[in-house]
């Protein structure tokens, strides 16, 4: 079995309004992550990413960027546990 790795992001900044959720979705879906995107009231997105090692590192690099019109300030990642999504999708707030 290949190694599985799963990680919780949250990022920070201009991340709300600029299509950040559809981008990260797609983003992850041609790495063949599955997972969850979502933005939090308090203005940050939170991204819950399992895949494979090479495909997380390749998702969490892309997510320091973002979309064309997001301004990204700052990005933590933690180990996440497996919440056994089908795919990858965007959540509504929370």
């Amino acid at each position: 079995m290949a190694a599985i790795k799963t990680v919780h992001l949250r990022i920070t900044g201009d991340v709300q309004g600029v299509g950040y959720r559809l981008w990260a979705t797609r983003t992850a879906a041609s790495l063949g992550l599955r997972g969850w995107v979502r933005n939090r009231r308090g203005g940050s997105v939170e991204a819950l990413a399992t895949g494979a090692p090479q495909s997380i590192t390749a998702f969490v690099e892309a997510c320091r960027q973002g979309p064309r019109a997001a301004h990204v300030t700052g990005l933590d990642v933690a180990d996440g546990e497996d919440d056994g999504s089908l795919g990858f999708s965007a959540r509504p707030t929370e």
